[in-house]
């Protein structure tokens, strides 16, 4: 599969454009609204192609399927614009802006053909896969979840995530992985209870706190934030046990992960070892391309993740628990 990528955010220097390399898939062109940024960026990753305007790029017709890591509030309109070429899209998260965006993104693709993927990378990790299973086959009655993803973000004022108009914030860059988590291992939510802060004065939360509420009385607290130190964890309270995933979401280094839980008098330590989980989910989106088959986090799934953004946002503004609209 040949790749365009648009942009040179530095999710797609730091861990796409290496990922792709080390897969059987290459990245054949990037774009840059800076001409001489794109031919920086490719030399830097020998990518044979540099264009200075994404329309450019999507022009190639040796592409297969891009790439889009631009800033949120960009992600449906280049999707769009990539599914018209005829491209299919591995879309950094979060999809769309809210729920609705999310939603007539998968729609829009559908409609032309061409594949949507969100690139929720921690999903195609083995370990996210194994403490899936334990949860739901080894802990009875979960009682409550808390997870986080928070660390200091100690960039320029004029940094994108601190931008309302491209619909920056904590819970949308980080929060948006606590969110996901908390869903694949408890379920879809039915309300949510939230508060945020805005500590630098950004027109974006720089800290938020939710409790997701279920109507078995399971409850879900989740964190993010732009202010405190490097922590991303979450952890599952069972009547029976409880398991625990630190780091969460990115492996520190190139260490292995691992799994710790209890059930009843059995404690475990399950090591896994290295893996690129960026690589995993770039063959699993070339994979389902292939096939024809849905991806793992589609458009529909991105469209639940976000709809419990949606409700975080929407009890902040009310000071009330709401309702997730799914």
């Amino acid at each position: 599969m040949n790749f365009g990528v648009i942009g040179t955010a530095n999710i797609a220097r730091g861990a796409l454009l290496p990922a792709i390399g080390k897969s059987d898939h290459r990245v054949l062109a990037i774009a840059s609204r800076d001409q001489d940024r794109a031919a920086s960026v490719a030399e830097e990753f020998d990518v044979p192609r540099a264009y200075g305007s994404y329309e450019a790029l999507l022009a190639d017709d040796d592409l297969d399927a891009v790439y889009n890591p631009l800033p949120n509030s960009l992600h449906a309109e280049w999707t769009k614009r990539a599914a018209d070429a005829g491209l299919d899209v591995l879309c950094e998260k979060p999809l769309g802006v809210d729920a609705t965006e999310a939603r007539e993104m998968g729609a829009y693709c559908e409609e032309r053909g061409v594949t949507l993927m969100e690139a929720f990378m921690y999903r195609y990790h083995p370990r996210t896969e194994r403490v899936a299973e334990i949860v739901a086959e080894e802990l009875d009655e979960i009682r409550g979840l808390q997870a986080t993803f928070q660390f200091p973000l100690r960039g320029r004022p004029d940094d994108v995530r601190l931008n309302p108009d491209l619909a920056g914030g904590s819970l949308m860059d980080v929060g948006c992985y606590a969110v996901n988590a908390t869903r694949l291992l408890l379920g879809e939510p039915d309300a949510v209870y939230a508060r945020t802060a805005d500590t630098r004065d950004s027109g974006v939360d720089t800290h938020v706190t939710g409790l997701l509420e279920y109507d078995d009385e399971v409850t879900a607290q989740v964190s993010a934030s732009f202010d405190t130190q490097d922590t991303q964890r979450y952890r599952v309270e069972a009547t029976n046990g409880w398991l625990e995933v630190d780091p969460a979401f990115v492996p520190r280094g190139d260490d292995g992960v691992s799994i710790e839980y209890a059930i009843g008098d059995r404690h475990v330590v399950e090591e896994f070892d290295p893996v690129d989980q960026y690589r995993l989910e770039v063959e699993h989106f070339a994979e389902s391309v292939a096939t024809g088959r849905t991806p793992r986090t589609d458009a529909e799934e991105a469209a639940r993740n976000m709809a419990v953004i949606d409700a975080f946002y929407e009890s902040a503004r009310a000071g009330e628990s709401v309702p997730v609209e799914n």
